[in-house]
């Protein structure tokens, strides 16, 4: 992860699980006028699919007319990657709302004496916030984000000038596994931050993205210190910095909230962002289940895609990461029919050519934002889902799940092909005629761009007071 995440700069060199840049390569493939009727789809489609080769499910409904333009397999489950994103990110928004909020707090068991002097300790709790961290991270990613120097400025205007006593960091607000089933619950790369309830720039050493800090709530509240000393607030020449559990007796001092979920829905499907995904779980369990552990999580967002949806979908992570999970176009495509009329939901997800995993994917075709959705890639997994508008200005939602594929790269380009044709698809009146270009198996495929992940490193020294957690590109 070389480069800004989230929503105001997701481009194709993120680590995310499903960030790839495509170019179109075929000199000798020919042109392929657009489908004027549902047969002529299905015929495109049918060898687009077939081409990709694996164990593949498709499934395309036009929402205008409520005909069924495509099935194939449509109700085999499959892998769903970081399709899986889409239930988790639906759960949250049924269950908390587009307006929902994560709070980080600053707490104290003490008094304010004269002089704006905090005799006590200090707590920083963490309140699932996958946002939280320094003002010179959010600027790189996200451009939307809590920062811990607008909590400390908060702090102030309590009037605390100085503290005398301890800073104690409280990540309780969820468990202390950092991972993902699929990492064995271990810090890794692969989430693309450390799940921590008090996670501070998603709990890398930089902006730089490159390692992993090792001990995420330490670290959080020595950041804290840090930023409490550099705004003017004065601390012991040795602060007692630790971790622990804040106690009921706590008086609530200054708190600063995430940007509502819908932005935070953004900064997850848009450019698929595994560590938001995860926190989302977490939080799920923490506020409507019993704590906020990736299990509680999970059942919480298979109890509500079961009530609200009527769906049964197999899984055991927010990220689509694992493969335990599993799922069926006939699901997705439920999901999105349910969800086609929430701008929250549709507004969260990539656009071919413009923004996020589809950003360069169908560019300069009749796709290009008329095609919004969520990609998903596994070593030999390609998806594409989401919504297309048609030539003939019909909606048309889709789902093509290919799974077992020798190559992800060619599945995921058989996709932007399958995509194009229903962008072209025209049974109407009218006519358009877009240029196909069709990739074969045996022609330079394009490749996804997936930076090689490092292995996190488990000794680095935390930042000292002054050293301010984080560190300039």
């Amino acid at each position: 992860m070389a480069v800004p995440r989230g929503l105001a700069a997701v481009v194709a060199a993120l680590v995310l699980s499903t960030c790839f840049s495509l170019t179109v390569a075929d000199s000798s493939a020919g042109a392929v006028p657009a489908a004027r009727s549902p047969g002529a789809l299905h015929r495109q489609l049918t060898s687009d699919l077939r081409r990709a080769g694996g164990a593949s499910s498709a499934l395309v409904v036009d929402e205008t007319t409520g005909q069924t333009l495509f099935s194939v397999a449509s109700r085999a489950p499959r892998l769903p990657a970081s399709v899986e994103k889409l239930y988790t990110t639906t759960a949250a928004l049924l269950e908390l709302g587009p307006s929902a909020t994560f709070t980080t707090n600053v707490l104290g068991v003490g008094a304010l004496a004269p002089g704006g002097v905090w005799k006590g300790t200090i707590y920083l709790r963490g309140g699932g916030d996958p946002t939280f961290g320094d003002a010179h991270f959010d600027a790189l990613s996200y451009h939307a984000g809590a920062t811990v120097q607008q909590l400390v400025a908060a702090l102030k205007r309590t009037g605390v000038r100085r503290i005398d006593g301890s800073i104690v960091g409280d990540g309780s607000y969820f468990d202390s596994r950092r991972g993902t089933p699929a990492t064995g619950y271990h810090p890794s790369l692969e989430v693309e931050g450390q799940l921590d309830a008090l996670a501070y720039d998603a709990g890398f050493q930089s902006s730089a993205y490159a390692s992993l800090q090792p001990n995420p709530t330490l670290w959080a509240a020595q950041a804290f210190a840090t930023v409490l000393k550099s705004a003017g607030v004065r601390l012991p020449s040795r602060p007692r910095i630790s971790t622990g559990v804040t106690p009921g007796s706590a008086q609530l001092l200054a708190s600063v909230s995430s940007p509502p979920l819908s932005t935070i829905l953004e900064l997850t499907n848009s450019p698929s962002d595994n560590f938001f995904a995860e926190t989302l779980l977490k939080d799920l369990g923490a506020r409507l289940g019993h704590d906020g552990t990736t299990a509680t999580g999970a059942a919480v967002v298979r109890a509500t895609i079961a009530e609200r949806l009527g769906l049964h979908p197999t899984f055991n992570d927010g990220s689509g990461l694992s493969r335990a999970d599993r799922t069926t176009a006939a699901d997705i495509v439920t999901l999105l029919e349910h969800m086609q009329s929430d701008p929250t939901f549709t507004n969260s997800l990539a656009i071919a050519g413009v923004r996020g995993t589809m950003q360069h994917e169908m560019v300069a075709t009749r796709a290009a934002r008329d095609c919004r959705g969520k990609t998903g890639t596994l070593s030999n997994v390609a998806n594409l889902v989401g919504y297309c508008t048609a030539a003939n200005g019909n909606r048309l939602v889709f789902a093509f799940l290919m799974n077992s594929l020798t190559s992800s790269d060619f599945g995921h380009a058989q996709e932007d092909l399958m995509g194009e044709a229903l962008a072209a698809y025209d049974a109407g009146p009218g006519h358009f005629a877009p240029t196909r270009t069709t990739p074969t198996a045996t022609t330079t495929t394009p490749t996804r761009t997936t930076p090689t992940h490092t292995t996190p490193t488990t000794t680095v020294t935390t930042p000292p007071v002054g050293s301010g957690g984080t560190s300039p590109p």
